[in-house]
């Protein structure tokens, strides 16, 4: 690793030995409290209340978090010109456009009764480590001191308004799919995002696709979009502000989208080694330094939870609390649209619906700016949500609806219930919270019983299928959400064991016509050898060994069903070469494998970019088309179709053999002439960049960047590591694994990549990444005398005087 020179440890983080110690009094806090930092990075709090437990949560995750959870804050409100300049004034009105605007007093109860309480809690246990930092300033996370900013005080309310943090489903690929409309079949768009079940997009509303641009998206994508610096950036000033409006290529932004998923399962205990229930679950984002997610363990009177959350929201969206384990994937529920407006010629912030001009709501927003005097901008709302896009050359509009803008739709908050539910009664009433995302839950408890369940706040559309936009006129209105009772519901299968991973898993006989929860869904590539290897076993063979090996199992079946279109296939030479290298390769995407090598490579920077030529005659279009769809692409190479020409099988073989040569070539160039000697860990790694690297400096990234690390696996296996194809750098996958003993709790096992803490001069900083690229765990402790005997740092918190 790159970040090897840092300052020495100081007391409180030696890695050996007894532990240390260190006492601090805090206002806020009611009765003694502690924190247990054991020799993995975890964090096991105690405290003699829940407001105190949530109190010290919020004051933890500032220790160990602070520029992160600073830097979430100031984006999703709007608020990073302040700190960081003009050139950040674009991001922060599209954020404030997104932000929650409704009724606060729905909102609140919406997650749990004392929701409010919570969250008071813990953000004055942030608000008590920022003051401590403000007087013991070597406390800071030295990102402060580079940018020259300081950390702000929360309100309670900031935990909930911002929106923009949580994943929602699918204006981009309305957007996407009507710009093609102009240049491609409904067919040929399946290689971009294939339907399950198939059906042909309606138009409704008859709306003209030449009236789409990708430039709708613009406000979205910034709203959405990570934090990036430069030098230019920076240094802009408010005259060129505009320039900023872009910060995130369109393709990176669809390709998080369509990336981001989960593999989760659980073994009922009369099926399971043990005897016990069995659960595992590993979240796939788009990686980051420090990770997205943070394990924490928060043990009071009235709740004894542990498991993985993020940081800047208080309790935990997966884990266990000793009876019940639980956890999500992504259920790909289709919980936005885009609405288009025809707009008044003599007033363009009127709209035409029900039959009558409708003023917009105009909102005067102000922007604090470094250096300067604040700036004002002008945010408009129709009666669906923010406008993204205005067309004054047509009189028109575009705007979003989207399930943000309801009350209860923070992410993963509805936590705070089924964190604390003791059975599956309790746990699918908590489930009804859940709001966004849209996923699939998992349940597993000391009894054995396990259960799947899918919710979300999913649109009730009686007379369109949401693929496409429709006008905002009136006629195509939501008409409420689908209850959790019509949602489907496994409580102790037959097989013995539940499992989700992003599919399309509705039952057979599920009604999309009364019920349209949506059409797109992540290939199923995983879901089938999850499902291949579950069904394998005997009964009773399944113990937590067999749930690691899933969870970093790299079978690749789309790299399989490559493998199975050339093997008819012959050819002398350097291709003979590449086919027999495909043709030898035992479908195993691990670092050392060179048949993975070539097949991701060839498919990645080939064979797809050729598809898309064929499929996709506009040059124009192309780029909307990435990254594609491996199902949709996979399908029109096994059923070769029109777009081959007349002779389709022999097109299409042509067209194999054409781009295998190539990437065989390019591979030479790149690995050297011997392919004994290839390896896809040479090409596939991950590197976590810290994402002040481009305006710190080379000594900075030195220090602070993490990587490479040779990395297995692709987009496709259960352990998902999907990849830019620049540089085959890994962006997205499980940061956090974790497998559950579900009762003996002591057993689990648990990764966080590259390590818990966000502050480089803690050992934690990076100490999990090399377990984490060799697909490695670390005890996930729960009993108090298991998690004394790992402690290698106790923090004492007591009142401040007069508290």
């Amino acid at each position: 690793m790159s970040n090897l020179e840092r300052p020495a440890a100081t007391p409180d983080e030696t890695r050996a030995g007894a532990p240390s110690a260190e006492t601090i009094r805090v206002a806020g806090l009611v009765s003694e409290a502690e924190i247990r930092v054991d020799r993995w990075g975890v964090p096991h709090l105690r405290a003699g209340s829940a407001a105190d437990g949530f109190f010290v949560q919020g004051f933890n995750a500032a220790r160990d978090r602070l520029w992160q959870i600073d830097l979430w804050r100031k984006r999703g409100l709007g608020l990073l010109s302040g700190d960081f300049g003009p050139g950040y004034l674009e991001q922060d009105a599209a954020a404030r456009a997104f932000l929650f605007r409704g009724d606060m007093a729905a909102e609140w109860v919406a997650y749990a009764p004392d929701t409010r309480d919570i969250c008071e809690s813990f953000v004055a246990g942030i608000n008590a480590y920022i003051a401590l930092a403000e007087e013991e300033p070597a406390r800071l996370p030295e990102e402060f001191a580079q940018m020259g900013t300081t950390p702000a005080r929360w309100q309670a309310e900031d935990v909930l308004r911002i929106r923009s943090h949580a994943l929602t489903r699918n204006a981009l690929s309305e957007i996407m799919r009507a710009c093609l409309m102009t240049g491609i079949s409904a067919e040929s768009d399946l290689l971009r995002k294939n339907l399950e079940p198939l059906v042909r997009p309606g138009n409704p509303g008859e709306v003209d696709p030449a009236v789409f641009t990708p430039r709708i998206l613009d406000v979205f994508r910034l709203a959405t979009a990570p934090v990036t610096f430069s030098p230019e950036r920076l240094a802009a000033t408010v005259a060129e502000a505009g320039k900023w409006r872009k910060v995130t290529p369109l393709a990176e932004v669809i390709a998080d989208a369509d990336w981001t998923g989960s593999n989760h399962w659980a073994i009922a205990g009369s099926h399971s080694a043990t005897g016990r229930a069995i659960m595992a679950t590993d979240p796939h984002r788009t990686h980051g330094l420090p990770s997205l997610r943070y394990a924490v363990h928060l043990k009071t009177p009235e709740f004894n939870v542990i498991g993985a959350g993020e940081p800047s929201a208080p309790g935990i969206s997966l884990g266990h609390n000793g009876i019940i384990a639980f956890s999500q994937t992504i259920f790909s529920a289709d919980q936005e649209d885009i609405y288009l407006y025809e707009t008044d010629p003599a007033n363009p912030d009127r709209y035409l619906c029900d039959g009558e001009w409708t003023d917009m709501e105009l909102v005067e927003e102000s922007f604090p700016l470094r250096d300067g005097a604040p700036e004002t901008r002008v945010l408009r709302f129709t009666r669906h949500g923010p406008v993204l896009w205005q067309d004054p050359a047509r009189n028109l509009v575009f705007a979003l609806r989207s399930v943000w803008f309801e009350p209860g739709s923070a992410a993963y908050l509805a936590g705070l219930s089924s964190m604390r539910a003791t059975t599956l009664d309790g746990f699918r009433a908590a489930i009804a919270r859940f709001g966004t995302p849209s996923l699939n839950h998992l349940y597993a408890d000391t009894s054995g019983t396990i259960a799947w369940m899918p919710y979300g706040m999913i649109p009730v559309r009686h007379n369109w299928d949401g693929l496409l936009p429709v006008p905002g006129d009136g006629r195509f209105e939501w008409d409420g959400f689908v209850s959790l009772d019509t949602m489907p519901l496994t409580v102790n299968p037959t097989c013995g064991y539940v499992y989700s991973a992003n599919e399309a898993n509705l039952p057979e006989d599920w009604d999309h016509e009364a019920n349209r929860v949506g059409f797109e869904w992540l290939e199923a590539s995983r879901a089938r050898r999850i499902a291949d290897v579950l069904g394998s076993e005997a009964p009773g063979s399944h113990g937590l060994a067999q749930s690691i090996a899933l969870q970093t199992d790299v079978m690749t079946e789309p790299g399989l069903r490559l493998r199975a279109l050339l093997a008819p296939l012959s050819a002398e030479g350097a291709t003979g070469e590449a086919l027999a290298l495909i043709a030898g390769w035992d479908g195993m995407a691990t670092a050392d494998s060179a048949g993975a090598a070539l097949c991701e490579y060839w498919y990645a920077r080939h064979l797809k970019p050729a598809l898309f030529a064929l499929f996709v005659p506009d040059p124009r279009l192309r780029p909307l088309m990435e990254p594609g769809d491996v199902e949709g692409i996979l399908k029109a190479l096994e059923a070769p179709g029109a777009a081959f020409g007349e002779a389709p099988e022999a097109a299409r073989d042509a067209l194999l053999l054409e781009t295998l040569t190539a990437a065989h070539a390019a591979l030479v160039g790149t690995l050297g002439e011997d392919t004994a000697e290839w390896r896809w860990g040479d090409l596939h790694h991950g590197f976590f960049e810290h994402p002040l690297g481009p305006v710190a400096g080379e000594a900075w990234r030195k220090s602070y960047d993490i990587g490479p690390l040779a990395k297995g696996g692709s987009a496709s296996t259960v352990m998902h590591a999907a990849y830019r194809t620049t540089d085959f750098r890994v962006t997205t996958g499980a940061s956090v694994r974790i497998v559950m003993d579900v009762g003996n709790w002591d057993e689990s096992v648990f990764i966080n990549a590259p390590g818990q803490s966000g502050d480089r001069r803690s050992p934690h900083y990076d100490d999990l990444a090399p377990q984490w690229a060799k697909g490695e765990y670390v005890p996930f402790l729960y009993s108090d005398a298991a998690v004394e005997e790992a402690t290698t740092h106790v923090i004492r918190l007591l009142p401040s005087y007069g508290s």
